[in-house]
């Protein structure tokens, strides 16, 4: 009796784990995120939500999720040196996801493995000023005017300082048509008057909070949060064109594969564009990709023209390599400001 009271246990017990009564559990799983400075805040509120998910909504065993931040560029070389053993990159250019892919790590296509673009979440250019907005600047071509004073991320180092130069060659294009030379000196004269070219966005952000510079040339995350905290000290100004500001998010497939957790990494991604997420994108001044939650925030984010890197520079690799590449047009234009 004993013996069949054992079997029948047994056949019990296997029958309930066919039928999904019995979930296997995962056991504790690790998840390292290399991220560009901007959104640490984010995605420390996001790690909390999605270890929710993945613990309680999806039955799994537990998570423990580690943030690695700093410039762009810095975060994507980390990956390529396993300084930085990421399994996802969450970083401000598609052009950083590149060259991990280019190294090997991450394979091709990935831009396509997410919703637009891989991108969950979008930001912008503007300008964060003093408050009453004191030196009267409202657009791009105020920023050459020889009393204003800039402050911006270097667009050697940091993928805010680019996004931030190519809004700027835009507005000038567009005012002095194909004239590249009209072109360059608007660029030299907004560069002539930069008192603190920083190294990260973050660190710029900073100088302009200690009283460098009348105007902060920021993510729009970036400023809102600032307003947002000191309404008395700063304002907003909204230029007349800036560029859409893509963020990518990508699946590190080497490192997954090596450390056997891609459905973890995937789900982590994937879940960026679940509602709970896009409302939290939202919250830190992120522009989400779910139009009802973008409508439902519109006195937040203000409407402006906007244009695509892919559209008017052919791409983060070509304008790579026309203005950020070693003697490219930026080290034309900084020779003459020096």
């Amino acid at each position: 009796m004993t013996r069949l009271k054992i079997f029948a246990l047994i056949i019990c017990a296997v029958v309930l784990l066919m039928t999904g009564c019995i979930k296997e559990n995962h056991g504790t799983q690790e998840l390292l995120n290399a991220s560009c400075e901007p959104t640490r805040d984010f995605y420390s509120a996001y790690n909390e939500i999605f270890k929710r998910h993945w613990e309680k909504e999806l039955d799994n065993g537990e998570v423990i999720i580690t943030q690695s931040h700093g410039a762009s560029r810095k975060q994507a070389l980390a990956v390529i040196d396993g300084a930085i053993n990421a399994d996802v990159v969450t970083l401000s250019i598609s052009y950083d996801v590149t060259i991990i892919r280019n190294a090997g790590l991450i394979r091709g296509g990935w831009r396509r493995e997410f919703p637009g673009n891989s991108s969950p979440y979008t930001s912008t250019i503007v300008f964060l000023v003093r408050k009453g907005n004191p030196k009267n600047i409202h657009d791009w071509d105020d920023l050459v005017r020889e009393d204003i004073k800039v402050v911006t991320a270097n667009p050697k180092t940091s993928g805010g300082g680019r996004w931030n130069y190519l809004s700027a060659w835009e507005f000038a294009r567009r005012k002095f048509g194909e004239n590249e030379e009209r072109i360059k000196d608007f660029m030299r004269k907004i560069f002539v008057n930069v008192v603190s070219l920083d190294e990260e966005v973050r660190s710029a952000k900073e100088s302009f909070i200690s009283g460098k510079g009348d105007v902060l040339i920021a993510w729009e995350n970036e400023a809102l949060h600032l307003k947002d905290e000191s309404p008395e000290f700063y304002d907003i100004v909204t230029p007349s064109l800036s560029i859409l500001a893509e963020m990518s998010v990508a699946v590190v497939d080497k490192n997954v594969e090596e450390k056997g957790n891609r459905e973890l990494a995937e789900e982590y991604l994937r879940y960026l564009y679940s509602p709970e997420a896009q409302e939290l994108a939202a919250q830190n001044f992120y522009r989400p990709r779910d139009r009802a939650i973008l409508k439902k925030y519109s006195a937040v984010f203000k409407p402006l023209q906007l244009f695509t890197i892919d559209e008017v520079f052919g791409g983060w690799v070509k304008a790579t390599n026309e203005h950020f590449a070693d003697g490219a047009i930026f080290d034309q234009i900084s020779k003459k400001v020096d």
